[in-house]
C-alpha cells in the first residue's frame, strides 16, 4: 500500500487531527473479484463498516477521511486482499468478522484466522470463522482434555467434529466416539417404539448432521459397523476405557457432576477428549447441579486440560441468533435483579428478622 498522504497543509505546519488524510494502493488483478464480491456485495458492507470514504476503479482502491479511519481501512484491506490474493471466496461475513477482529485489537492476523484449514471435502473447507473460534481449535491441538462453554450457533460441536475428522484422517487416532446425556428421555424411553438406538437417535441426530456434512454419508453406516465411528448415549461410557480415540461430550451441561467425573475418567492412551456445553441451557432435573458448571473450579489448575469460553460475538449463524441470545440475557439479568429486590424487600427483611 501506498504511504498517506495529507491535505493540502504547508510543510511546516503541524497536522491536527481534522486534516483530511489520503491513500492509495493496487490490488492484485486476480484477487480484484474476490476482494469486491458479487455484485460488490463486499465493498457496500465495507462502506457501511468502515468510516472512511472508499472509491474504486479498476483495480485501484482509494481510501480518504481521517486519519486514523484511513489507517483503520487500510489495515482492513490489507487483510482482505491477502486472503483474496490465497484464493479464498469471500463475502460480507469475512468483512464483517475482519473489521470486528482489528476492532477488538487481537494480536492474531484476521487473514491467518479466516484461512486456518481443517478439513475439506467436495470443495468446502471447514475453518474456524472468529478469533476465539481459532483459540478453541489451536487448544484442541495442543491439549488433551479441552472444554468449550458457549451459547447456541458459536460453532462448539461442529469445529470439535471437524478436528475429530482430521486426526482420524491423518491417523493420529484410530475412532471417534460421539456422546451425549439423553436426559430429556428420562424413563420415557421405554415407551417410544423400536429398538434403543432408534429411540435415543432425536437426541444424538445433531451429531449426525455435523458427521455427516464432514464423511462421505455412504461410507458412514460402514465405520461405525467397524466401530471407527461411535455415536452412543453418555450412560454407554461407564466401565469403558477408550484408547487411541477422539471423545467428544456434547450437551455436557445436562451431564451431573458424578457423570462428568465418569466420563472424563474413561480417557485412555493416545486419546483426546472435547467437552462442550452452553451453561445457560441445563435441561437438568430441579435441583441437580450441572458438572460443566462446577468442573471448572475443580479441574482449572490441571495440567494439560484447558477452557475455552466462546460468546455471541462468535455465532455463526445468522446474525439475529447472536441478538437473540444477548436478548435472553439481558432479560434474565432483569429478571435476577427483581428477584433479588423482591428478598431483600420489607416482608424478605421481616422474615429474616423473625
Amino acid at each position: 500500500m501506498t504511504g498517506t498522504a495529507r491535505g493540502n497543509a504547508s510543510p511546516s505546519s503541524a497536522p491536527t487531527p481534522a486534516d483530511p488524510a489520503q491513500s492509495r494502493f493496487n490490488v492484485p488483478d486476480q484477487a480484484v473479484l474476490a476482494l469486491l464480491g458479487s455484485r460488490d456485495e463486499n465493498l457496500k458492507v465495507a462502506e457501511e463498516v468502515l468510516a472512511a470514504d472508499i472509491h474504486v476503479r479498476g483495480n485501484e482502491v482509494t481510501l480518504s477521511g481521517a486519519p486514523s479511519d484511513v489507517a483503520f481501512a487500510e489495515r482492513v484491506f490489507a487483510e482482505l486482499v491477502t486472503l483474496a490474493s490465497r484464493g479464498q471466496q469471500l463475502g460480507p461475513d469475512a468483512v464483517r468478522r475482519t473489521v470486528a477482529m482489528l476492532s477488538a485489537g487481537a494480536t492474531e492476523s484476521p487473514a491467518e484466522v479466516l484461512s486456518l484449514d481443517i478439513i475439506s471435502r467436495r470443495g468446502r473447507t471447514i475453518r474456524p470463522k472468529t478469533l476465539n473460534q481459532k483459540r478453541y481449535v489451536d487448544a484442541i491441538d495442543q491439549h488433551t482434555v479441552v472444554f468449550c462453554i458457549g451459547p447456541a450457533g458459536t460453532g462448539k460441536t461442529y469445529l470439535a467434529m471437524a478436528k475429530a475428522v482430521q486426526a482420524l484422517q491423518a491417523k493420529q487416532v484410530n475412532r471417534i466416539i460421539l456422546t451425549r446425556p439423553a436426559v430429556e428421555a428420562g424413563e420415557r424411553l421405554g415407551f417410544l417404539p423400536g429398538t434403543l438406538y432408534e429411540k435415543i437417535d432425536p437426541y444424538l441426530r445433531p451429531l449426525y448432521d455435523a458427521l455427516h456434512d464432514m464423511v462421505d454419508p455412504d461410507s458412514i453406516p460402514r465405520l461405525m459397523q467397524a466401530g471407527t465411528i461411535e455415536v452412543a448415549p453418555l450412560a454407554y461410557m461407564r466401565g469403558r476405557t477408550l484408547n487411541d480415540a477422539f471423545i467428544i461430550l456434547d450437551e455436557a451441561q445436562n451431564t451431573s457432576p458424578e457423570q462428568m467425573k465418569m466420563f472424563l475418567t474413561r480417557l485412555g492412551f493416545g486419546s483426546k477428549i472435547v467437552v462442550t456445553g452452553d451453561v445457560t441451557q441445563v435441561d437438568l432435573p430441579g435441583g441437580t447441579q450441572s458438572g460443566l458448571r462446577v468442573v471448572q473450579n475443580i479441574l482449572g489448575d490441571v495440567d494439560d486440560v484447558h477452557f475455552s469460553t466462546l460468546s455471541t460475538s462468535d455465532v455463526v449463524r445468522h446474525k439475529l441468533v447472536g441478538d437473540i441470545v444477548d436478548a435472553y440475557d439481558r432479560w434474565s439479568a432483569v429478571q435476577d435483579n427483581d428477584q433479588d429486590a423482591r428478598r431483600s424487600g420489607p416482608r424478605g427483611q421481616a422474615r429474616r428478622g423473625r
